[in-house]
């Protein structure tokens, strides 16, 4: 702990700006992180945070973190299920610190005060009262699928988050190109978030300039079996759900626009008459749903999935067995 101690003094000679982590103890710190580096900032026991930005300290129970802290080992996220340590509160965020640190809202781990939206990024703004980033950017900075606040979407003119129309029916509905009537409230699917997805053309979709389909949803049709895989591998079958932006869709699914389903490796498999079954079209013929037929290694319990069809907005899912 004293070595640690150390270092913090030495690199806030440096004029690094550094915070606590999720789970502070005696004095402990780590500095501010980027999540997408190549070389990790944060201690060998520590992540760095997705959204918080922030070097968080792992776990496996809640018996890993600080008494002290009277923290909380759970899941980073819904779609994370790397356990960290959380906070409870601002006062434990700054136990023994000289530091100004608030227990974010959003994340539950310790962070410094916002004074500005730039410093909570993309889909969050700065509550400059309190310190906190709240979900729901202020300003021109929002992107398809990025706004989080609940019935909210991005929009497509003016590029704010803004409140979502009300909506009857499924799928499209009486919503804009590119959301979905999700419960009465017009959404937008999440932005993706997945690996197999990551610097594909269909994570920057844009309503403005899309032609493809849109898919809204993509849920478990079956996980297990090994009825058409080969040995050592099951049988995984998602369904896809999705509307047209113009027109009807194909009486059947040979004639749907090109798709693609994308590993974890990046690698995309076009979806054809081989792959799809199961065809369901809507009585308008606006949207329909369509099996995938995949093979995965037989000790898999949970797999990655991104789907996009040409010129429609990208979709992630995890499916668990």
């Amino acid at each position: 702990m004293q070595l640690r101690k150390t270092i913090w003094m030495l690199t806030a000679l440096s004029a690094m700006s550094l915070v606590m982590t999720g789970c502070p103890e005696d004095g402990e710190t780590s500095t501010t992180c980027d999540p997408t580096a190549t070389v990790s900032s944060c201690l060998e026991s520590e992540i760095c945070h997705p959204t918080a930005k922030v070097c968080v300290t792992t776990c496996a129970t809640a018996g890993d973190c600080p008494d002290t802290a009277k923290s909380e080992c759970t899941a980073v996220s819904a779609t994370n299920s790397t356990k960290v340590c959380k906070c409870a509160s601002n006062e434990l965020c700054n136990l023994d610190q000289e530091t100004d640190l608030v227990c974010s809202t959003l994340d539950k781990v310790c962070t410094p005060k916002c004074t500005t939206d730039d410093a909570c990024g993309t889909g969050r703004k700065c509550n400059t009262t309190s310190g906190q980033c709240e979900a729901g950017p202020t300003g021109t900075d929002c992107t398809y699928g990025s706004c989080t606040a609940a019935n909210q979407v991005c929009s497509a003119t003016t590029n704010k988050c803004e409140a979502a129309a009300a909506c009857t029916g499924t799928a499209q509905g009486n919503c804009a190109y590119g959301q979905f009537c999700n419960a009465g409230t017009c959404a937008q699917p999440a932005k993706p978030a997945c690996v197999n997805l990551e610097g594909k053309p269909a994570t920057n979709f844009a309503p403005a300039s899309g032609t493809g389909y849109i898919i809204y949803n993509v849920e478990k049709a079956e996980f297990g079996g090994t009825t058409g895989c080969g040995t050592g591998t099951q049988r995984i079958v998602p369904r896809v759900h999705f509307y047209a932006k113009d027109g009807t869709l194909p009486t059947t699914e040979t004639g749907l626009q090109a798709g693609f389903y994308v590993k974890t490796s990046k690698e995309e498999i076009q979806l054809t008459g081989a792959n799809m079954f199961g065809y369901t079209r809507s009585q308008d013929g606006k949207s329909a749903s369509v099996q995938v037929f995949l093979c995965g290694e037989n000790t898999l319990n949970q797999i990655s999935l991104g789907f996009y069809f040409t010129g429609g907005n990208g979709f992630c899912a995890v499916l668990t067995k």
